[in-house]
């Protein structure tokens, strides 16, 4: 697992994620508002977090071939991107308003008539949380990481060696 070259690592992993992807679209076709209401906040949430990965990856790059030359063409938008996208985040999960925040939602819910469909929802508002909590969470740790990479290669105590293919012109132009 701790290759990225593993075959068994990147078919376990593999099928982790598309198994519990496949699970949120059955939970999502169960769900008695007909699931788009289930999985779209998560879709917007793991889309922009995926975006703030991207950026991490490369300030990376950009930091190991120029230094802080070019540090801010991505750096900008990354924190641009990680104040709204953690707002929002933590905003549907805690916020008091059951509009907006799933688990508000989720005691709203709990607080009426109980029915299989009303338990449905609710515990897809409970998931939707928790899996919005991972996600950032997991964002954070790689956040802080490459942060901590960056430091360490702009203050020269980590090796800024590119291990990216290097660029190639292509024929076809």
């Amino acid at each position: 697992m701790r290759r990225a070259s593993s075959v068994p690592g990147m078919m376990l992993t593999s099928a982790a994620v598309v198994g519990a992807w496949g699970y949120f679209l059955l939970q999502g076709v169960r769900d008695p508002l007909g699931g788009i209401n289930s999985l779209w906040p998560l879709f917007g949430i793991a889309n922009q977090l995926l975006a703030t990965i991207a950026l991490c990856v490369a300030t990376t790059i950009l930091v190991k071939m120029h230094g802080a030359k070019y540090l801010w063409v991505t750096l900008v938008p990354l924190s641009w991107l990680v104040v709204v996208t953690f707002t929002a985040g933590w905003e549907k999960i805690f916020s008091p308003l059951p509009d907006l925040g799933f688990l508000a939602q989720a005691d709203k819910l709990s607080a009426g008539p109980h029915t299989a469909a009303t338990a449905t929802l609710i515990f897809n508002a409970r998931l939707d949380a928790a899996v919005c909590a991972v996600f950032l969470v997991l964002v954070t740790v790689i956040l802080i990481d490459s942060i901590r990479g960056w430091v360490g290669i702009l203050s020269g105590t980590q090796d800024a060696r590119l291990t990216e293919t290097p660029f190639i012109r292509s024929e076809l132009a």
